[in-house]
């Protein structure tokens, strides 16, 4: 039977890219919650875990369109370098914490550094990958245990 929105569930989970490189896993660690309807994860892995069970294994490949998306050209964004703080000690490459409008918190890349600009490309890293998972529901409850650090909207979490 298939796992409804609204239940908290537990998954155990490989994330790799199609040449095999690891990006992410729970191996060695806690295993992610979440809540199925919440969008707290990317679409095509939520997908995937409603039409699981408890216990159940399955492999699955998630096209970059419903992970992360194709890489965005308005995505890359030039600063004028008397406004970016340390400017002098940037590389290209390096990977720096932003802020968005609205306060959140990413990771962008540097992308080119001039006299007069940086260039940094706001895209998700994982953006235009295609993302497989090997996924394993552990648990799921009714309520998100105590470890549950997945989110912000449930009591657990506050």
């Amino acid at each position: 039977m298939p796992i409804e929105d609204g239940k908290f569930v537990k998954i155990e989970y490989v994330g790799t890219l199609d040449d095999g490189t690891v990006f992410d896993s729970t191996e060695g660690g806690e295993p992610l919650e979440f809540q199925l309807g919440a969008q707290q994860v990317i679409v095509g892995f939520e997908n995937a875990v409603k039409e699981m069970e408890l216990d159940m294994e399955k492999e699955i490949s998630i096209p970059a369109a419903e992970a992360y998306g194709e890489p965005r050209d308005d995505m890359i964004i030039d600063f004028p370098i008397e406004e970016v703080p340390e400017a002098d000690q940037l590389t290209v490459g390096q990977k720096v914490a932003v802020t968005s409008d609205n306060g959140q918190p990413f990771t962008a890349t540097i992308v080119e550094i001039t006299d007069e600009k940086v260039k940094i490309d706001v895209n998700h890293p994982l953006a235009g990958q295609n993302l497989n998972f090997k996924l394993k529901v552990v648990s799921v409850s009714d309520e998100a245990t105590e470890s549950c650090s997945s989110c912000s909207s449930c009591s657990s979490c506050d």
